[in-house]
């Protein structure tokens, strides 16, 4: 018999809804401190990007969270062939005159109307629940060449060019990171799991050489010292600012970087700022938040009673955990900076919109496990 509705509620699982509840509440108060000051010079109103991040993000990721939350998670998968389509669609989107739009050097926005978003966040958990279907139905195939590997690279090979040719390289390496995981995990053997990442890192090294901007981010990576004033100053900036915050941080609201000397404070540099104000600390006890967060979709996937719930799980995970790795290793100078944002905590509403949806449909795949899923 299909559950109630307050059932359906009731057996959401706990552990992802804490934490998830817990990382947007910390993001809000890190957002209001780290934003202050530019909000102030630009609009004159201190809490603009904290209402934005509300407004246009936490509001309605909640309706999509307990959307997807609520509907049983099996269904999606009849939708599948749907949901290719709307990914490819949504990648064309930025194409159109009119609607898609330029900020950053990146074509990854579009507008409808008053409403403005970037069509590649949704592109994430189109993907992800399309792939997870797909994968599921070839079972054993996944360690075919002909049947599993070459059809897969195939598919994400068409939906990485079109974040190439924006170019969003941030999206694409989390989106091509979470897809190869998933591939992993649908039974995949190590070889073609290593040779997809090795093709990636290659595909990554072949846009460094032939794009300019790209090239000179790398050489910022390697040797940040050479221009502090130019290229260099972003990640100059960001690692005084962590390395001022010591172990216990200067205090909430006191960082001397975010009075518009650390670019991008709202969005992918607002790590840098939680460890100037807050300390080496509570970053461990954030990145111990997420951590959790990450094994607990995997836990999910483990006891899931299909292929289908399981690489769902496993794929939000991969992507929450690689959007992190990637923002903290770009923010402390281990890899080159992309602009991948923070999750749940940057200012970004269709980042958080997807993000909650994400994790809506994680919560709910344990309420049709056979097995109780231990907290």
């Amino acid at each position: 018999m299909p559950l109630k509705l307050k059932e359906r509620i009731t057996r959401l699982d706990p552990v992802i809804l804490m934490m998830t509840a817990g990382l947007v509440v910390f993001g809000l108060i890190a957002l209001m401190s780290a934003t202050g000051p530019i909000a102030f010079q630009r609009t004159g109103d201190s809490l603009y990007f904290v209402k934005r991040q509300i407004l246009l993000g936490v509001l309605p990721g909640l309706v999509l969270f307990a959307f997807f939350a609520v509907i049983e998670y099996k269904r999606w998968k009849s939708l599948a062939g749907f949901l290719l389509i709307a990914t490819f669609a949504l990648l064309l989107l930025v194409y159109l005159p009119g609607i898609g739009f330029t900020i950053g050097g990146s074509r990854s926005w579009a507008a409808l109307g008053p409403i403005r978003f970037q069509p590649s966040e949704f592109v994430k958990l189109t993907f992800l629940i399309y792939l997870a279907a797909w994968l599921a139905e070839r079972k054993e195939k996944a360690y075919s060449l002909k049947e599993g590997a070459l059809p897969f690279a195939g598919l994400l090979g068409a939906v990485v060019l079109f974040l190439v040719l924006q170019p969003d390289t941030g999206t694409m390496v989390v989106l091509a990171g979470t897809s190869v995981m998933m591939y992993l995990a649908s039974g995949a053997p190590l070889l073609w799991f290593a040779t997809l990442s090795l093709s990636g890192i290659g595909l990554v090294a072949l846009l460094i050489k032939i794009s300019p901007y790209r090239a000179a981010r790398f050489m910022t990576f390697l040797h940040p010292e050479l221009d502090p004033k130019g290229i260099g100053y972003h990640i100059n900036q960001a690692i005084l600012a962590i390395g001022s915050g010591g172990f216990f941080g200067l205090g909430y609201g006191n960082s001397r970087q975010k009075f518009l000397y650390l670019p991008e404070v709202e969005a992918d540099s607002i790590f840098a700022i939680i460890a100037e104000e807050m300390g080496f600390v509570v970053v461990l006890f954030l990145l111990a938040a997420y951590a959790s967060l990450v094994f607990r979709c995997f836990k999910i996937a483990k006891e899931a009673d299909d292929a289908f719930g399981a690489l769902i799980a496993v794929g939000v995970g991969s992507w929450v955990g690689i959007q992190l790795l990637i923002n903290v290793m770009s923010m402390t100078g281990l890899m080159p900076m992309t602009g991948v944002t923070l999750p749940f905590i940057s200012h970004g509403g269709t980042s958080m919109v997807v993000l909650l949806g994400a994790m809506g449909l994680v919560a709910g795949i344990p309420r049709h496990t056979k097995k109780r899923i231990h907290v």
